[in-house]
């Protein structure tokens, strides 16, 4: 993790308004979007009631059976509003919560996403990190119930694992109000810019997948080169992900209002059917 002042603008979210409206999120009073994520029982309502107390309200997402909470909190001179994501083990999209979860961090492009994780299950939890970083860099890992791992003997080194993850980890008992003022001064930084993350990407030794991996990767990012998380894009087509190739010939995958919308999607078509 590397702290950059000089591209620091903190009038600059880079969330997708549009995406976020599409996905039933409207940010007309707010300047930062904050997703927050987790496997199930890892305390994600306990971290979202302790930031957003009783600003939130509930409702489903568009189209979807699925639930959703939304809240929001000041911190610092900005608003933010938190959208809760369904609890899942991964962002595979072999489920409707894992594909709303997966949806919302990669459509709508949150500033900032949450990763609850639970401190006494921190191998199964790390899955699901390690899939957002795949997406994005601005990460705050959220390392709640220490309590519970000092009471059966487990030591996190949190700021090992910040290392090693390349991204804010914040040690946290929710319930008890711990470690929330932390959380939010990195929610801040990340929102801000004042942090940017250098997370941890997983490494593929097989020759004939990097060679893969890298053409597509490129295909992607020559149409949009502001994405990104061209990698992950890459890796789920090649791994037969319908709902990405979709949106790749669609055009639901970045800015389009930076070049040409048919010749983009005609590049896309292309790469969704490959």
């Amino acid at each position: 993790m590397t702290t950059n002042t000089k591209d620091a603008c903190e009038t600059c979210p880079i969330h997708d308004a549009a995406a976020l409206k599409k996905l039933g999120v409207d940010m007309s009073d707010f300047d930062y979007v904050v997703a927050l994520a987790g496997n199930p029982n890892t305390g994600k309502s306990t971290v979202f009631n302790a930031l957003t107390g009783l600003r939130q309200h509930t409702g489903n997402w568009p189209g979807k059976t699925v639930s959703r909470a939304e809240g929001g909190f000041e911190y610092g001179d900005h608003k933010y509003k938190m959208v809760d994501l369904p609890g899942t083990y991964s962002l595979l999209a072999t489920s409707l919560d894992e594909e709303v979860a997966r949806d919302f961090i990669l459509f709508g492009q949150p500033d900032v996403t949450i990763v609850v994780v639970d401190a006494t299950r921190l191998e199964r939890n790390l899955n699901l990190v390690l899939q957002v970083l795949e997406i994005t860099n601005r990460v705050v890992v959220a390392l709640n119930l220490m309590d519970e791992a000092k009471r059966h003997g487990i030591q996190v080194d949190e700021r090992r694992l910040a290392r090693d993850l390349g991204v804010h980890v914040v040690p946290m008992v929710a319930r008890q109000g711990e470690g929330v003022p932390e959380l939010l001064q990195a929610v801040g930084e990340v929102a801000n810019r004042k942090t940017v993350g250098k997370p941890y990407r997983v490494k593929y030794d097989s020759p004939e997948l990097k060679k893969a991996v890298t053409q597509v990767t490129k295909q992607i990012e020559d149409a949009y080169p502001e994405l990104p998380n061209a990698q992950w894009v890459a890796l789920r087509l090649l791994d037969g992900d319908e709902r990405i190739a979709e949106a790749l010939r669609k055009g639901e995958l970045g800015d389009l209002t930076h070049g040409d919308i048919e010749q983009r999607s005609a590049q896309l078509q292309v790469i969704g059917n490959q």
